[in-house]
């Protein structure tokens, strides 16, 4: 296509005149350029062409005077065009050389800015990837109990807190990744005398002390680990929580220790082997096995898991706990611990686990936890549970209703889950609860359990407990 006359004279009056440039796809969107100007139909075509460029503004500015540089700018894009297109190659040549000064400074000034460009967009790159590296996130928790023993008519106020669960991720490369936990524990002023902020524990109505508990709850990285994972295969190594079952009834508990994992050829199931050691305060339990989990059937998710203790059945052990500290005056007065004299009897020496999980329909799921030891009282523990969907804290309105039966044995785990004092060992009863999402990335939770502690002992007493909690994921 060649370029038409007037297409051809505006350009060259634009050589003349230096003036008037546009920014636009088409004279169509110039405001200030009627139909029926003369240059209209020159500007419709020098701009469908790519030579012209505009304001910004919807406008052609016709009457502004224009710059060497800006006519600079069209003469090297009507040449790039090609003179076949742009009708007298003679002109053009004019207008270049007239230019040429102008367009080699543009062309410098272009090849300076595209390897700005490039560098910016390696920056970015790199910066991206540093800040993929690395990935901090958790959920603040506000809680209050209202869990009270209907056999002493006295309340637990352990439990009412604001909680903090803080984690980080640290990509080392494509297969490993170093990983933290931080958990910490502020309970509630209530104006009892407390001799620290983690684990209240009841001593009666208006009776309360404070101890640490677990790993202290403190705000410190309580637990550091690394995760390895290649085509399927993983491994978990150093200070991390574990469990075992699908509600971690045999265990669930933070362990020092290793736990790995490959796929079964020719099946959908995970072969697991594990050494884990309790960091209980004078536990001096280690526990080594294994375990199998996946699908066995279209509908049908199953988990088996054996551990073995380090310690015999009734094998004895101190705690090493230390009572009190006193100076020696046998040693110049040199202030030494004083330990507890509690020696721990192992009632077990080994447990498994064994949990299936199925869909009943396409929102209702169940699932069925047995736990077995081989300790002489009460070595086994059921755990039934009943799912009606789920709360979604990325989806605003989304909740989940579920339902529970418990029967835990006093020995019938290794070290499971208490579920932040909701449920243990010697426990047997029923938990119904409700979780909704009222905002994104809030979800409200609040729990019914009747229960009774210690069933079947000198100690029974029966407990009632609602729960009622706030998280704020970030």
């Amino acid at each position: 296509m060649h370029l038409n006359n007037t297409a051809f004279a505006a350009l060259t009056a634009l050589a003349l005149s230096l003036s008037g440039t546009a920014l636009a796809a088409t004279a169509d969107s110039f405001s200030d350029v009627p139909k029926d100007h003369w240059s209209y139909e020159a500007l419709d075509y020098l701009a469908k062409e790519g030579v012209i460029e505009g304001m910004g503004n919807s406008t052609f500015e016709g009457g502004r005077t224009m710059t060497r540089y800006e006519m600079a700018c069209i003469v090297a894009k009507a040449m790039q065009k090609g003179g076949g297109n742009f009708g007298d190659k003679t002109v053009l040549e004019k207008l270049h050389n007239e230019y040429a000064d102008e367009i080699s400074v543009l062309q410098k000034q272009v090849a300076k800015n595209t390897k700005q460009i490039e560098k910016n967009t390696q920056d970015i790159k790199e910066n991206k990837e540093k800040i993929d590296r690395v990935k901090l996130y958790g959920f603040m928790r506000a809680q209050y109990d209202y869990d009270k023993n209907t056999s002493a008519d006295s309340l637990d106020k352990q439990t009412n807190r604001f909680y903090m669960d803080l984690r980080g991720d640290f990509k080392v490369n494509d297969y490993w990744t170093v990983k933290f936990q931080s958990e910490t524990n502020r309970h509630y002023n209530d104006g009892h005398h407390r001799t620290g902020e983690v684990g209240i524990n009841d001593l009666g109505s208006e009776k309360y002390t404070g101890q640490k508990t677990w790993s202290g709850h403190d705000g410190n990285m309580q637990r550091i680990w690394v995760e390895g994972q290649k085509d399927g295969r993983w491994v978990s190594i150093g200070r991390a929580w574990r469990g075992l079952g699908f509600q971690n009834v045999l265990l669930g508990n933070e362990t020092d220790g290793i736990q790995f994992g490959v796929p079964i050829p020719g099946t959908n199931l995970t072969g697991s082997g594990f050494w884990l050691a309790s960091t209980g305060d004078g536990n001096r339990e280690s526990l080594y096995g294994a375990a199998v989990w996946g699908a066995v059937a279209k509908n049908l998710d199953i988990n088996f898991a054996y551990a073995k203790s380090s310690l015999g059945k009734n094998d004895k052990y101190s705690s090493g706990n230390v009572s009190y500290w006193q100076a020696d005056p046998q040693d110049g007065y040199k202030v030494k611990p004083v330990y507890e004299d509690n020696d721990v009897t192992n009632k077990r020496s080994y447990g498994y686990v064994l949990s299936m999980g199925t869909n009943l329909t396409k929102d209702l799921r169940f699932l069925a936890d047995y736990a077995k030891t081989d300790a002489d009282f009460q070595n086994n523990s059921v755990a039934l549970r009943l799912n009606y969907k789920d709360a979604d804290y990325n989806k605003p309105g989304s909740y989940g209703l579920y339902l529970r039966y418990i029967k835990y044995g006093e020995n019938g785990w290794l070290a499971g889950d208490d579920e932040w004092n909701s449920i243990w060992n010697g426990t047997k009863g029923w938990i119904a609860g409700a979780r909704w999402v009222p905002w994104k990335n809030v979800v409200l939770e609040t729990m019914y359990s009747k229960q009774k502690r210690h069933w079947s002992t000198a100690d029974q007493y029966d407990r009632d407990l609602w729960r009622t909690q706030l998280d704020f994921h970030f």
